[in-house]
């Protein structure tokens, strides 16, 4: 099983040549490739001198050198791990032997601090908690770091789907899109330690977590549409009863309606809770045909790399 380390860099020249020696100690056998984000230091230089083959990733943001990597590598496996020296690299045989023996398709290393104050702060943890429980709660699976940026992925994974964001939010893509397609996602724990002395992280907690927010509800309105507007028709029907029960009271009581806005607010409410749960039904149909399709394209990759090559499908199902 061929392997490549795709590690996205934008000025990392202080932590960049550990990572490749760490990646070639780990798996002497695997390729190690920096995709060096227009960075203005010695990155690319020290990537070199390291050992790893730099390669230009010309749009800038971590989503685009992701989605660059996937384009552009040919491995059966992909372990993506970032170029700031925090994660432990150690576990990416683990990762490659869960996807080899066990027909994983992601392998999500989830962190765990060192101990020290600056290696996970209290803040990033909560909110990471609060995403990941958000996202499994919607997806129905148990999530414990949305955000890692130290993860493998199967060559039928990153074949098969596209990818949207263009910056931090790719991590929670990666995660979202794999559950909601159907492929096989495990967890490992890995430590997780403080950038060493030099080396600046490039989030901004807030502006980033926002945008991560907003693209998490896009990939469920799209992934998980009967949730997502099940859950918008639960919240106007909710409303609708509230605000329909004067109305309610005043007609049993006195077969009169005294309350008229309210009246006509409950209806709208009621009507609208109706066209988003529809509208979910629809959709929802949509993606039902659109993963057997999935299904397909990844049985029949599944068969070529078997060496059976059939002749690819002529008409998909849906």
């Amino acid at each position: 099983m061929s392997v490549a380390f795709a590690i996205p860099c934008f000025n990392e020249e202080a932590t960049v040549g550990r990572v490749v020696e760490d990646c070639r100690r780990s798996m002497p056998e695997a390729d190690v490739y920096v995709f060096d984000n227009n960075s203005v230091d010695q990155t690319a230089v020290r990537a070199t001198r390291a050992g790893a083959r730099v390669i230009h990733s010309a749009r800038r943001g971590k989503g685009e050198v992701i989605r660059h990597a996937f384009e552009t590598l040919k491995a059966d496996v992909i372990i993506i791990v970032d170029g700031d020296d925090t994660y432990a690299i150690e576990r990416s045989q683990e990762m490659v032997r869960l996807i080899a023996d066990e027909s994983v398709d992601m392998v999500v290393c989830n962190r765990h601090s060192d101990g020290t104050s600056k290696a996970y702060r209290r803040f990033h943890r909560i909110g990471n908690r609060a995403f990941s429980w958000l996202v499994g709660g919607l997806l129905g699976q148990r999530v414990t770091d949305v955000f890692s940026g130290y993860r493998a992925v199967s060559r039928q994974f990153y074949e098969t789907v596209s990818l949207d964001s263009t910056g931090f939010e790719i991590e929670s893509e990666l995660t979202l899109k794999a559950i909601s397609h159907g492929f096989s996602v495990k967890e490992i724990s890995g430590s997780y330690r403080s950038r060493p002395e030099g080396s600046h992280s490039k989030l901004r907690t807030f502006h980033d977590g926002f945008k991560i927010l907003k693209f998490i509800f896009s990939i469920l309105r799209d992934c998980r549409p009967l949730g997502f507007f099940g859950a918008l028709a639960s919240l106007c029907f909710m409303f609708s009863v509230w605000a329909g029960s004067a109305p309610i009271a005043d007609f049993l009581r006195e077969h009169y309606v005294h309350t008229v806005p309210r009246a006509i607010l409950a209806a709208s409410l009621m009507v609208l809770s109706i066209v988003m749960f529809g509208v979910g039904l629809i959709l929802d149909s949509q993606n039902r045909h659109f993963r057997e399709q999935s299904k397909l394209i990844r049985r029949w990759i599944q068969r070529s790399d078997k060496g059976e090559a059939p002749a690819p499908p002529t008409r998909l199902a849906g």
